[in-house]
């Protein structure tokens, strides 16, 4: 991930959970870190019907897709799906085992300027908006990122249930 991905990697911080996909003879072929669930996000929180307390109370069973890389020799079409329902399937109980709860809800941020969204869209991630191009770390309001179209994946169908009071 550190040598491939255009972000890189400096360790996780937090919740998180990596996976490794192989194939069947071993070769790896993608890795994927989910983490923590960002903050605030407009699209999100108007989607789910989050306000300041509820969000507080729900954020923990959200986990945001912070990273996805296909390794540059690896050519596969669907692939980029086929692993994002895969793991879809199992990381509400992967993450159950190693943190004591699930996960109801998945998100992640796609930047506009180099990718379309192709893989969430065809995995069933529902786009939701954009961010403002802001950073986490912007409490002035003057950094100013590309944005970031906001995708979600509901891992069960009461997620709107399981994330009110």
């Amino acid at each position: 991930m550190a040598r491939y991905h255009y972000l890189g990697y400096r360790g996780s911080v937090g919740q998180n959970m990596k996976y490794l996909v192989r194939t069947g003879s071993g070769a790896p072929v993608a890795c994927l870190l989910f983490g923590s669930a960002a903050w605030k996000t407009a699209p999100r929180d108007r989607f789910i019907g989050f306000n300041a307390s509820t969000r507080e109370r729900y954020l923990p069973y959200l986990s945001n897709n912070m990273r996805f890389l296909i390794l540059p020799w690896v050519s596969v079409p669907s692939l980029a799906s086929s692993i994002l329902s895969r793991i879809a399937k199992r990381i509400s109980l992967d993450w159950s085992t190693k943190y004591g709860h699930p996960l109801y809800l998945l998100e992640t941020f796609v930047d506009r300027t180099r990718f379309l969204g192709t893989s969430y869209k065809a995995a069933n991630w529902i786009y939701v908006g954009q961010t403002q191009g802001r950073t986490r770390n912007d409490s002035h309001m003057t950094i100013r990122v590309s944005l970031k179209d906001v995708y979600l994946y509901p891992l069960t169908s009461r997620y709107q249930e399981l994330l009110s009071p």
